[in-house]
């Protein structure tokens, strides 16, 4: 027996698919806060009554039985030609069924379409008639006042949504439009392979979360020598490179390069030696920060329903500040704030306290990240707009020199992340940290945060101040690491 989960890795990757059979489970940590029970709530928008619902390990004709008794099926497990589906909820609408998809984000688009395909060419085999589809997503617009309202909360839509954000095909015809036949799939799947298949890289090997089993399918990258052409940053043909004996970045074919400030950043660092730095620009860059420096790291977990009142679906809640204040003398303040719950409020009140009044504040992805969390908090209190805004206002971007090709070092290895560039300085950084990653910490405070309150003298509030700590004074260390650089 298959599920749909098996053939969208199938149709994925072969490799990943076999791997994943015979490895040990991992423990999934999700990347957004789920506290709610979803199923619960969309009951009550759909107004559910009388419900069957399916449970793991339910009886292939469970589903079918409960059909001639009920009016709504609620995930329902269904079973055609080796292929087990479960069905979220399903609505007797007169001789027929509506279909109801369930998507836990903003505007479901028809881009990955499998899912939704797979599960109604197993309802078709099975000669149930469908007379409608849709998908129940969330409502970007809503806003939590009090109790949750599932009737805001949700949308029940007939259509799917193009790029921007707009709906666009109904989603019965871009499901028919994109269902193919399964039994060959499934034929093949059932056969096996007498041998795990060999790598075929893909885009999905190291998208926007790395494959777990990449290292397993590429281990010569993993003792590749960091001025590689492998490490060559955006290059499309790095790899056809490498293949004609152009080992090194020094090597790189000029005329299947993209140009980019970034590459050429790189091949001059190998060719002088393995750091590349326009000191002019650099110098120009650092001379325009003024002291106190103030360099702030901020950590916060994000919500796919809202918590709290004045939140809106996908919302963060901001837990945790470090910053480190460098004075002119060299001198250094270190400040952190650990909040469980919703203190919003009072951690935009301690930001503004704590941060000089006066100076260049510098945060590492401050435009991707810091900024944005602070004109967040703009937003939601604006008796703290003005002080907000002015901290806005004097924000620098500390990797600003890395990704424009200012600065960069063969030992950063194509990337310039603050903890790669920290394993480069002459200093122990995030090694001995108990935690070593920003998604370890939002575990690990999702534990703290079911505590009635903080307590100083608990061992992951220790752990989760040292590793927001260390990133706010490595921001410290790689700053002076770039006065060095200038000369």
């Amino acid at each position: 027996m298959f599920h749909i989960s098996d053939c969208k890795k199938y149709n994925r990757c072969k490799r990943m698919y076999c791997l994943d059979q015979f490895a040990p489970k991992k423990q999934y940590q999700p990347f957004v806060r789920l506290d709610e029970q979803v199923f619960d709530l969309v009951s009550l928008k759909l107004g559910v009554t009388d419900p069957f619902t399916g449970r793991r390990g339910d009886d292939a004709d469970a589903a079918r039985k409960a059909m001639a008794d009920h009016d709504w099926l609620i995930n329902a497990r269904f079973e055609y030609d080796r292929l087990r589906i479960k069905v979220p909820f399903m609505h007797r609408n007169e001789d027929g069924w509506d279909l109801y998809f369930m998507f836990i984000g903003l505007y479901p688009h028809s881009n990955d379409m499998q899912s939704y395909c797979d599960t109604v060419w197993v309802l078709d085999h099975l000669d149930i008639w469908l007379k409608n589809m849709y998908v129940i997503h969330l409502n970007s617009d809503y806003v939590r006042n009090g109790e949750l309202d599932e009737n805001e909360l949700f949308i029940v839509s007939d259509c799917f949504y193009n790029g921007k954000n707009h709906k666009s095909t109904p989603v019965e015809k871009a499901v028919r439009s994109k269902m193919t036949d399964l039994t060959p799939l499934l034929e093949e799947m059932e056969r096996g392979f007498a041998e795990i298949p060999a790598p075929v890289r893909g885009n999905w090997c190291s998208g926007r979360q790395k494959c777990r089993w990449y290292d397993d399918c590429f281990p010569e990258e993993k003792e590749m020598e960091d001025n590689s052409i492998l490490t060559l940053i955006g290059s499309q043909y790095r790899y056809d490179m490498k293949k004609e004996g152009r080992l090194y970045l020094r090597d790189a074919d000029e005329s299947r390069i993209e140009g980019s400030h970034l590459q050429y950043s790189q091949i001059m660092a190998d060719r002088q030696g393995g750091l590349y730095a326009d000191r002019m620009a650099l110098k120009k860059w650092l001379s325009a920060l003024k002291y106190p420096i103030t360099c702030v790291d901020f950590e916060w977990e994000r919500f796919a329903i809202p918590p709290y009142d004045g939140m809106r679906p996908y919302d963060v809640l901001l837990f945790e500040y470090s910053i480190h204040i460098v004075h002119e003398d060299g001198t250094k303040d270190h400040k952190i704030y650990l909040s469980i719950h919703d203190q919003r409020e009072e951690f935009a009140r301690s930001l503004i306290r704590d941060i000089p009044k006066e100076g260049t504040v510098l945060a590492f992805n401050a435009e991707g990240a810091e900024k944005i969390r602070i004109q967040e908090l703009a937003d939601t209190f604006p008796q703290y707009r003005d002080d907000l805004l002015a901290i806005n206002a004097r924000m620098e971007d500390l990797q600003l020199p890395f990704e424009s090709g200012m600065v960069y070092d063969v030992r950063m290895r194509g990337q310039w992340s603050l903890k790669k560039i920290m394993a480069m300085m002459d200093d122990p950084g995030y090694k001995d940290l108990d935690i070593q990653q920003g998604m370890d910490a939002v575990f690990e405070w999702r534990f703290l945060d079911v505590e009635e309150k903080l307590d100083e003298n608990d061992e992951r509030v220790r752990e989760l101040k040292e590793y927001c700590g260390m990133d706010s004074y490595a921001m410290t260390v790689v700053l002076e690491w770039l006065r060095q650089i200038s000369g």
